[in-house]
């Protein structure tokens, strides 16, 4: 992994984030020299398969934090892209074109986070939170428990109970203390 990192910083700007395996390390990069970059690892270094896209919201430093999983099959080893995007105005450019099933992963990015991906395949199509009108609800700011109060009001046979007491009284009465 150490060659790879080196042969990187040399073509890119790139920085070391972690190495958290012999076969897995993490580097970061400019969302504006990420295409370049994951596109080179595809085509020179032989990480030919995208693993997954995913998105870490970091609202303590106004920041996204996108991670692009790519596996070389030859070394049996794992690279991951960190890209940082503004959390005001998260944009990345669509990476669609280089495997066919980071469309569906730019999709679900955007329904769930917000983040936009121009010029993605179907990007605005709802995915799977069909007729979702709040905010994106994997912002750290989106509120589950104001979210159920409100859509799910209060009623009767809908209580919240002690598990433990529970336990104690009805599925197993007389044991213990």
């Amino acid at each position: 992994m150490k060659s790879l990192i080196n042969r990187l910083t040399e073509q890119f700007k790139v920085s070391l984030e972690k190495q958290t395996k012999s076969d897995l390390c993490f580097i970061r990069v400019n969302k504006d020299d990420a295409e370049q970059l994951i596109r080179h690892c595809r085509d020179h270094e032989s990480y030919t398969h995208l693993s997954f896209l995913t998105a870490i919201d970091r609202i303590e430093d106004n920041k996204f934090t996108l991670t692009y999983l790519l596996h070389n099959y030859q070394s049996h080893q794992s690279l991951g892209v960190h890209v940082e995007l503004d959390r005001e105005n998260p944009v990345m450019h669509s990476l669609h074109r280089l495997w066919g099933q980071m469309a569906t992963y730019q999709r679900e990015l955007k329904e769930i986070y917000g983040i936009e991906f121009p010029g993605s395949p179907r990007l605005n199509d709802e995915f799977f939170l069909e007729g979702w009108d709040q905010i994106p609800p994997m912002r750290k700011e989106f509120s589950t428990v104001e979210f159920c109060e409100e859509r799910f009001p209060i009623r009767e046979g809908r209580q919240s109970t002690d598990a433990k007491q529970t336990m104690k009284v009805e599925i197993y009465p007389g044991r213990g203390e």
